[in-house]
């Protein structure tokens, strides 16, 4: 495993900014070997946008690069098919929650595959683990934290010491009357204060419902990601990550659920990634300024541009995409690829003369890569590291003094780090 334990070992140990710490900490995972991850997938009632893809992409490098360094990673991302939105956007269609979701679902499969993120095999949903919801929601029952109220059952997060403890929410401004909240989600980044809904009771005329051992009714969206977490990976995780967004409410309500059932630290390390913004505004659907994978793709990007121009910034940092900014990182990328075909090409033509530097060039391209991959996966820095080194190469390669042997050792090298960025080779 590429993990140093000498002199000069925090440089070459794999470092991640903790949002629970807000702390830069190196990574060390419950387990020498494997790595449990769990990334929030998306809400399959709408396909993603670019802004969505933006998260997706930075969580498979993350997982890529763990594998680069020798670990094991088991991961989960989920499909949330079953909420307010997802049955309020079936209705307006005319159509059914199966309909909506799956069409939206082999969507996203499809373009996550021509962006080069890799997905688990199984891919958990929340109409899949609808019992292991009803078993989360027994258990907070036994236990006092949650309870029925006309049907449905609530969470009643002053009953779980240090509830808000990743957002740090301040506890003080909880309201003293008992407020209770039976939407899955609300609209804007407001935190809601108050008891939060665990399971929508069945009202007469609900299309979408369960008969399970608490009755007929359906998991809310609070429990769900609790429900597909626990089913595949367990109550501890290494790493759990998604977007900013999530930072209000939405996994400081899973930390409240999981530890309450468990007992145990939901995750050792927290990451968030920023958003992508268009002229400046969050691109998001309620604000209906999305972009489109393919909307680019007709501006003739290909989507190899398009994972590289979401890898561009540290994953920590917003991007404002613009025509121009876009133009200039794919161009940035094609000249790295024309450099680097030229450097692999197989020539017949001899050196001109001894090149003793080469081998310390190409030596120096996984190191590039990795210093910047160690600084909390700052993806550009480690492209800027490489694109300096290869640039040298290719020079020697141009005045004929680069041998084959490391013309085919660049290859090799470079080869290895694709897989984790994915962005080279076609």
């Amino acid at each position: 495993m590429a993990r140093n334990t000498g002199a000069g070992r925090n440089e070459l140990m794999l470092q991640l900014e903790n949002t629970m710490t807000r702390k830069t900490e190196p990574f060390e995972p419950r387990n020498k070997q494997l790595v449990k991850m769990f990334s929030c997938g998306p809400s399959i009632y709408r396909r993603p946008h670019v802004g969505n893809y933006r998260t997706f992409i930075w969580e498979d490098v993350l997982q890529r690069y763990l594998e680069y360094l020798g670990y094991n990673v088991e991961r989960a991302l989920n499909f949330t098919d079953v909420e307010d939105k997802s049955i309020e956007e079936a209705q307006k269609l005319g159509k059914s929650v199966e309909e909506i979701t799956g069409e939206v679902a082999a969507h996203f499969i499809k373009e996550a595959k021509l962006l080069g993120i890799g997905l688990p095999e199984v891919i958990p949903r929340s109409s899949t683990s609808v019992e292991q919801a009803v078993y989360l929601i027994q258990k907070l029952l036994e236990k006092g934290y949650a309870y029925w109220h006309e049907g449905s059952v609530f969470f009643d997060p002053l009953k779980f010491s240090g509830f808000g403890k990743l957002f740090r929410l301040d506890m003080s401004r909880w309201p003293k009357n008992k407020v209770r909240f039976k939407k899955d989600t609300y609209p804007g980044q407001r935190w809601n204060l108050g008891d939060f809904i665990l399971w929508h009771g069945y009202r007469d005329g609900d299309g979408v419902y369960w008969d399970t051992k608490i009755g007929r009714g359906r998991p809310a969206w609070n429990i769900q990601d609790p429900a597909m977490i626990s089913a595949t990976l367990g109550y501890s995780l290494d790493i759990f990550c998604g977007g900013i967004d999530n930072m209000c409410r939405h996994h400081d309500y899973n930390i409240a659920l999981m530890e309450s059932v468990s007992g145990e630290e939901l995750a050792r390390y927290w990451l968030h990634g920023e958003h992508v913004l268009v002229k400046g505004r969050k691109m998001s659907k309620s604000l209906d300024n999305e972009v489109y994978p393919a909307d680019l793709v007709s501006q003739g990007f290909s989507w190899k541009h398009i994972r590289f121009y979401l890898l561009h910034k540290p994953y920590r940092e917003k991007i404002n995409l613009t025509p121009k900014s876009l133009q200039q990182v794919s161009e940035k990328l094609d000249a790295f690829r024309s450099m680097v075909t030229a450097i692999v090409e197989r020539t017949e033509k001899g050196m001109s003369g001894e090149e003793e530097s080469a081998g310390e060039l190409t030596r120096e391209l996984a190191l590039r890569f990795e210093q910047g991959m160690n600084n909390d996966l700052n993806t550009w820095a480690a492209f800027e590291g490489m694109f300096e080194t290869v640039s040298k190469l290719h020079r020697l390669k141009k005045d004929d003094r680069l041998a084959p042997h490391d013309s085919a050792e660049v290859e090799q090298q470079l080869r290895r780090i694709d897989q984790v960025l994915q962005v080279i080779w076609a």
